[in-house]
């Protein structure tokens, strides 16, 4: 049976003191006592803490910017998050002697601070850092998160974005809170008490949107192949960008789709309205839409706001192999920069130029592989940079990381069609890949493969 853990940190809890039973109940008078700007909140900052940000859209970003504002007053504090929507100013030159980001994931705010040496990048899969801040391999003094206004009981939740940050501010000797009027109450295990809180800083501010954009004809012929690839009853696994939106659009026909995926954005949406995703045929969580968090646009805060049929979890649930290929025809769909054509899938760099990072990507790659009739997929354009260069390549470029072995590929379908790689001897791998390459590139692979004795 899965262990879930607690949904939330209740006033039954068996380790609770009779002080702790009362503060529960006198939460309103104390929520009051805690109110702060976001100034005098992070004037509780020492030099050297180890701060970590909440996630993605529910980014707390008064706090980072009233952080950011102290730099003449502090000195190597460093900054722990994943993918973080905003401003990171706290990255710029001029605060290198202040500030110091550690990426768990690289997004396009801190991309450049990390590949200049003013920040650092630890590679990790998803499934594994909550764990890395619970044993305290990553230390942490000090929680910045985003949450809803209190309910009745005093309990606020985590909003659109619960992943890693139970872990972190668990582990954090101070927590100090944005309470938004506009971040969703999402379910699951996603709530907080306010007695957890330190200091509370109100505002009342839209959450960051990610809006889909039109999609071309390549991510369009993309999701045409990946959709064969998916069977009426199975479970899904997407991120977010062009090609999960056209596989989404290309969905229309299934039946009793199911949902287990570290984050949705809108598409899923449409396919719930249109009854495609029913979650009636998952084996983990039936019923569910199981997710660690949601970026996309208003109308998708609006869909997870107080929805009890989306699940909201920590990454070292929803992450889990273990717990992924429990999933009845689990189909993982993910995406990389470069494929070379041993079947090595580079997904977090370009070339010694680092992109983003691991993310769930090998999580669910494995899961889905050991899933009953599951499918791990790796969905890419043939080419980048305007059809001027393969992202199928004889070779990584120099510097490029693995992110998904050889040993773990499965699907890698482009535009041009499908390759099912699993099995397949290095010989039959190359001639697959080509296959589905850019026409313009064939030849050129086919001539670098015949130099390489065992392609």
């Amino acid at each position: 049976m899965l262990k879930l853990g607690p949904e939330r940190e209740a006033p039954g809890d068996s380790n609770m003191t009779t002080s702790t039973l009362s503060r529960f109940h006198r939460w309103r008078e104390e929520y009051q006592k805690k109110l702060v700007s976001a100034d005098a909140a992070v004037d509780h900052i020492k030099s050297g803490d180890r701060i970590y940000i909440q996630s993605n859209a529910a980014c707390p970003i008064p706090l980072v910017e009233a952080l950011t504002r102290r730099a003449p007053e502090l000195k190597n504090v460093e900054i722990f998050h994943i993918l973080t929507m905003g401003p990171a100013k706290y990255t710029s030159p001029e605060y290198a002697d202040s500030f110091k980001v550690h990426a768990l994931f690289i997004g396009q705010n801190v991309r450049e601070a990390v590949n200049e040496g003013r920040g650092d990048y630890t590679p990790l899969f998803l499934s594994e850092i909550p764990g890395m801040f619970e044993s305290g391999k990553l230390p942490l003094d000090v929680a910045f998160i985003q949450v809803s206004p209190p309910d009745e009981h005093g309990y606020m939740s985590y909003g659109v974005s619960v992943d890693c940050t139970i872990a972190a501010r668990k582990k954090a000797r101070l927590v100090i809170a944005e309470v938004n009027r506009q971040m969703p109450r999402t379910l699951g295990r996603s709530f907080v008490h306010a007695d957890r809180i330190d200091y509370i800083v109100e505002t009342d501010r839209p959450i960051p949107e990610h809006c889909p954009k039109p999609l071309d004809d390549v991510s369009m012929a993309i999701g045409r192949n990946v959709a064969t690839l998916v069977e009426d009853g199975a479970t899904l696994q997407l991120g977010i960008g062009s090609i999960p939106d056209a596989v989404l659009q290309n969905l229309m026909d299934k039946k009793e789709l199911g949902i287990h995926t570290e984050m949705f954005s809108d598409g899923v949406v449409d396919l719930v309205e249109a009854g495609v995703i029913t979650c009636t045929r998952k084996t983990v969580l039936p019923g569910k839409i199981a997710v660690s968090f949601v970026m996309g646009s208003r109308k998708l805060y609006d869909f997870v706001d107080n929805n009890p049929l989306i699940e909201f979890q920590t990454t070292d649930f929803i992450n889990d192999p273990f717990i992924i290929s429990q999933n009845y025809k689990m189909t993982a769909i993910n995406s990389a920069l470069q494929v070379d054509l041993s079947g090595q899938v580079c997904s977090d760099s370009v070339g010694i130029k680092l992109y983003s990072g691991f993310g769930g990507q090998v999580d669910f790659i494995r899961g889905a592989a050991r899933s009953k009739g599951g499918k791990p997929i790796i969905a890419i354009p043939s080419t980048a940079r305007d059809g001027e260069v393969s992202r199928i390549v004889t070779h990584l470029s120099k510097g490029s990381g693995v992110v998904t072995s050889r040993g773990d590929v499965h699907y890698i379908v482009t535009e041009y069609g499908i390759a099912n790689l699993h099995g397949k001897n290095l010989k039959d791998r190359a001639a697959s890949l080509i296959s589905i390459a850019h026409p313009k590139f064939r030849e050129q692979l086919q001539k670098e493969c015949d130099s390489v004795p065992w392609l």
